[in-house]
This record gives C-alpha cells, structure tokens and sequence, in this order.
C-alpha cells in the first residue's frame, strides 16, 4: 500500500516539471494519472524536436555569416594593398612637389622664415599692446598671415608684405604719442559706458574721469583699475585728461602696457590708514595711549601757560592774589609778618611743596607713555613675528611675499610705539620745562622772602 502510494507521487512530481499544462490538472484515477503521464512525453518530444530544428537553422546561418566575414576580409585586404601603393605613389609625388618648391622658392625661402618670426613676435606685441585698444583687429591679420605662411600652399601677397611693415611702422609710431579717442570702458560694476580715454604711448591710458585703466587682451576691453594709485598720481592724471595741450606732469609707468611693476606696487602699496590697521589691537591701544598723551600735554601746556602769566602778574603785584601759586606762598608771609625766621622758612617750604604737585600733574603720566609706547609696540612686533612663523609652519616658506608682508605687518606697531614715544617725550620735556620755571620762581620768590624777613629781625 505504501508503495502504491510513493509511485504516484513520484510520477506527479515528473508531470510537474516536464508539462505545465498538465500540472494544472489534477489526476483522479490511476488510468488518468497513465494517461497524463503519456502526453506529457509526447509534448516534450514535439518540443525538443521543436528545439533541435533551431539549433540547425543558427548553425546554418552562423555558417553563411562566417562566410560573408572571410569574404569582406578579403576585399579589405586586396583595398588595402591597393590603398598602400596609392600612399607610396603620393609620397613619392609630395617629395617631388616640395622638391620642386624649394628649387622655385630659392632665396625667397628664407625672407618668408623672417616674416613668419617678425608676424610672430609682432602678434605677440599687439597682444598686450594699449595701441590694440585704439586700433583693434590687428592681430587678425597678423593669425592669417603666420597660417598662411605656416600652411606653404600659397605664398604672401605684396600687399600683405606691405601690411606687415605698415603695422610695424604704426607701432613704433603710435608708442611716441598722446592721443584721446573714444571707446568703451568697462566701470568696477561690470557695466560698460562709452567714453573718451587718453593714452599716452605705451604706457598707461587713464579715463576723461583722471582714472588709471588696464587693457585686457583677451576681449580687446579698457577696465577700470579697482585700486588706483595714491598721492599726486591721480591729481597728475585729471590734469592730464582735462588738458588740451602743453605740459603736463603725468606718472608714466615704463615697465610695462598693462599696468607694469612699477604702477601695481605703487598701486598695492598700503596707505597710512591701512598700515595702521596693520597694527591691529596692540596698534589701536598704542594709538590710544598716543592720542591720551597728546591731549594731556596740550592741555598741561595750557594750563601752565596761564599759570606762568598769573606768576609773572603777581611778580608785578604789591599785593599777593590767591589766583595763583605764587601769591598763594606769599600770602604765607603776609599772614604771620612776626614769625621767627625758622618757623616762616618751614611754612613757605610747606606751601610750595603744595603747589608742586598741582604744577606737575600729569607729568609722570606723559614720562610713563613715553617709555611704556615702546614696549608696547615691541609686544606687537613680537606677536605678528609669532603669528608669521606659525603660518610658514603650516604653509611653509615657498612665497616670499606673504612671509615679508607678514613680517612688515608685524614691524608697524613697533612703528607706531615709536611715533608716539618720540613726541611724548618732546612734549614731557617742554611741558616739564614749563613747570620747572614756575617752581623756580617760587622758590626764587620764597628764599627772598626769608632773606629779607631774617634782614628785618636782624635789623631790629
């Protein structure tokens, strides 16, 4: 029973797999199940017969494509040899055209290789030329000419032998003059206007506005320099513009069209207020100290200067005023005109020691600027030295011109501290001056006293 149970299953499986039209029906009896297993072998068949006729017809076709590619192999050879004979034929013909070239060309070879190098090294000239500005298209001419030489399947015309001296004449002409015309310039905007700019030679070209343009080569345009020289140079410039003949003082850059060495270190040259941004902190803080110590002795000068005038009042005055630090100390004496000599020389001693610290006020202040702005801008230098060191130490050393901008940044505050200690101590010495003189005369005026005070005792 079991194994009448297991056959089935079996052959259920093998319909499964070999005929999906009869798995999806369901066998009810052992003769239908028979049944099914017997369709199920001839589809298969049909279909593997099915399968080995396409075999044999690719295999058929395969074969006649395999003929064609032999055949277009074929051709492609027999092409090529012939193309190869063509090639060597037209070698052979090529070296014999250019043989005869050279022959015809004879002498002339050797003028067309001086105009190919004078177009060459003139195309290069236009390039950055400010007279392209003036007269553009140039280099066009010159890019033909060099093709049409470079190409030696026609030779130069007369005329354009001719055009080629001309443009070289018109250049060395043109470099000696001052001329205005009228073209666009591009503003710091990006927008463009058209306006009447000067050029003088091949130096420089400056705007109707006295300002400083730089030609770009590559789309033949005047632009506006986003940083213009400082100083007279501009001044120069407008009075160029604005002049109709005559001379003119003007900053020509000769080292070069474009705006030359000499004119962009000028121009990135740092001005006073952006050197003393340099300075940073520490440079505000000297600046600071600097403007407190310029104030201070200006106001202490002041105040001495009509100190001084009162004193000079009170020396013309029979009677003491309490207005100033003389008549303060003479006072003394009025007061106590019966005091032994001792005790009046201890009381005036007194009032003058009182009116010392009043004459030199802010006095130890403006010494202490003067030595602490020093220090302070060493303490600057220092700091930016730092700072330097530690970006070559990232970046390393490979620009110079960072590590010396750094390095001149570093030195402003040094700068700095110096400009504000020199003055300070000028203005502590004259200011201290001032104030010395006061005091003398007070003391002068109070060692008087006592002399004639001891002279009365003596005399009575």
């Amino acid at each position: 029973m079991k194994m009448s149970l297991i056959k089935p299953a079996i052959i259920a499986s093998v319909l499964a797999v070999t005929s999906s039209s009869v798995m999806a029906e369901e066998a009810r009896t052992l003769d239908q199940l028979l049944e099914f297993v017997k369709q199920g072998q001839a589809t298969e068949a049909k279909e593997n017969r099915a399968r080995e006729a396409r075999f044999r017809s690719d295999k058929r076709r395969q074969a006649r494509l395999l003929e064609e590619a032999k055949d277009m192999r074929e051709r492609e050879e027999r092409r090529s040899a012939r193309l190869e004979k063509t090639f060597e034929k037209n070698e052979l013909i090529v070296a014999d055209k250019g043989r005869q070239l050279k022959e015809r060309l004879g002498t002339l070879t050797e003028l067309f290789g001086h105009l190919t190098s004078t177009a060459g090294d003139l195309r290069s000239s236009f390039a950055n030329s400010l007279i392209s500005a003036q007269y553009p298209g140039r280099d066009q001419f010159l890019d033909q000419l060099i093709a049409k030489m470079a190409g030696a399947e026609q030779l130069p015309s007369i005329e354009e032998i001719e055009r080629l001296w001309f443009e070289i004449q018109r250049e060395m002409t043109e470099s000696g003059k001052v001329v205005s015309f009228t073209t666009e310039v591009a503003k710091l905007g990006g927008e463009k206007e058209t306006r009447t700019v000067v050029r003088v030679g091949t130096f420089n070209v400056i705007s109707d506005e006295g300002r400083y343009l730089q030609y770009i080569a590559e789309n033949d345009t005047l632009a506006e320099l986003a940083r213009q020289p400082s100083g007279a140079y501009l001044g120069w410039a407008s009075d160029l513009a604005e002049a109709t003949d005559g001379k003119v003082p003007f900053g020509a850059d000769p080292t070069g069209p474009t705006g030359g060495s000499f004119l962009a270190a000028l121009i990135n040259s740092p001005t006073i207020s952006e050197r003393w941004h340099q300075g940073g902190n520490v440079g505000y803080a000297i600046t600071a100290v600097g403007v407190l110590a310029f104030v201070l002795a200006i106001w202490r000068l002041i105040v001495l200067a009509g100190m001084s005038t009162k004193v000079n009042a009170q020396l013309q005055s029979g009677k003491a005023n309490d207005d100033n630090p003389l008549g303060r100390v003479l006072m003394v004496h009025e007061q106590n005109p019966t005091m032994d000599t001792e005790t009046l020389e201890l009381k005036l001693s007194e009032a003058v020691m009182k009116e010392v610290p009043k004459i030199e006020l802010g006095l130890n202040l403006l010494k202490i600027i003067a030595a602490v702005a020093p220090l302070m801008g060493l303490l600057g230098t220092v700091t930016g030295m730092i700072i330097t060191f530690q970006a070559i130490t990232i970046f390393g050393a490979g620009d110079p011109k960072a590590m010396a901008g750094g390095i001149s940044g570093a030195l402003v505050t040094t700068v700095l501290g110096l400009l504000v200690a020199i003055p300070t101590v000028l203005l502590h010495t004259f200011t201290n001056g001032q104030a010395k003189k006061i005091i003398h005369v007070l003391d002068e005026q109070s060692t008087g006293i006592i002399a004639e005070h001891t002279e009365a005792q003596l005399g009575k």
